[in-house]
């Protein structure tokens, strides 16, 4: 499975004690690299829990490979480390086999990793992951956010789900609302009959990757932010320079009924939907105004569903800050708008 991830500069035969990359052979003349690493949480209970999660391990890459495209990097090759108290070999290859399809998705090689055995650090059935991702951009493409400017526009990707945050919660509500991962999804009856609560909340993670590289190629990306932990409230900000802010209108998009059923059996208040969940908006993607519909239309042209959902703004002090206009009001109304 790691073989197939092959791609220039990611040439080597698995089994060393390090995986090897050629920047050079990757096509590369004055690089910086760029470094990520994350998880997917506690979504893994909720794969374990609904007999499910053979699409982690795309989770577990798009984490990571999201976060470095968003500074203009390609991602080049992945490393995994998983962790559990007594290796469960068929379980491990339907997790790194989603590893791979993700690295696949992303462009990047399986160039590694780690299978840690640890009995009396894990429970039986228990396992963790972590993923490790590095990428590259020529300096003079490196995206900080520093041309960004009021008027700016922001565009939201639209995200495949929950992605991985927010599963303490979702946890919970399924918990305290006594539902069972395999009945079928109560917010689904529309799009997906049939499809269980499990399968539904498992959605694995959009990888953008190759559509906001073809953005960045086409001219007038300023910024982008991933939608995670902390959700449109906490990392918008994040691709924003001091004195700037942002405000978006939630009449834009129609919240997908998965976080409308979630705010409403959850009793989710409005502001904490938006710091807990990516709300159906997985990526951020800001552009300058003369060059946004250029920008849209690449993102559209990738397989991209993109909404112009608001627009860099001044802000009062050094801090950015995120307004989200109409939030109150439509998230109040739950699933039925969906």
């Amino acid at each position: 499975m790691a073989a197939a991830t092959k791609r220039p500069g990611a040439d080597a035969e698995l089994g060393g004690f390090g995986g090897l990359f050629d920047l050079k052979a990757a096509g590369y003349s004055d690089p910086l690299l760029i470094a990520a690493t994350d998880g997917v949480g506690t979504k893994l209970l909720v794969a374990e829990a609904a007999g499910g999660g053979d699409h982690v391990g795309v989770d577990l890459v798009a984490m990571c490979v999201n976060d470095l495209v968003v500074q203009g990097a390609e991602p080049l090759f992945f490393l995994d480390y998983l962790a559990t108290g007594k290796l469960d070999v068929e379980a491990a290859r339907r997790l790194v086999e989603g590893i791979a399809e993700g690295c696949r998705q992303a462009g990047c090689a399986l160039i590694g990793g780690e299978t840690a055995e640890m009995p009396g650090m894990y429970d039986p059935g228990r396992t963790d992951l972590a993923g490790f991702a590095v990428g590259a951009v020529e300096r003079e493409n490196l995206l900080t956010g520093k041309d960004t400017k009021p008027g700016d526009v922001i565009l939201g990707l639209a995200s495949s789900g929950l992605h991985s945050n927010g599963f303490s919660l979702v946890r919970r509500i399924v918990r305290d609302g006594g539902f069972d991962y395999a009945e079928d999804a109560p917010f689904d009856e529309d799009r997906s009959p049939g499809r269980s609560l499990g399968e539904a909340l498992l959605e694995p993670t959009k990888i953008y990757v190759k559509s906001c590289l073809a953005a960045v190629k086409a001219g007038g990306v300023n910024a982008m932010a991933h939608i995670t932990g902390g959700g449109l409230l906490e990392n918008i900000p994040r691709a924003l320079p001091d004195g700037l802010g942002a405000v978006i209108d939630a009449k834009t998009w129609a919240l997908p009924s998965v976080f409308g059923w979630l705010a409403k059996t959850g009793g989710v208040q409005p502001k904490e939907l938006a710091r807990t969940f990516n709300c159906g908006i997985g990526m951020v993607v800001i552009a300058a105004r003369a060059e946004a519909v250029a920008v849209e239309r690449a993102l559209q042209d990738a397989g991209e569903t993109v909404t112009r959902i608001g627009a860099v703004t001044k802000t009062p002090g050094d801090i950015p800050g995120v307004v989200i206009e109409n939030m109150e009001e439509i998230w109040r109304e739950g699933p039925e708008r969906a």
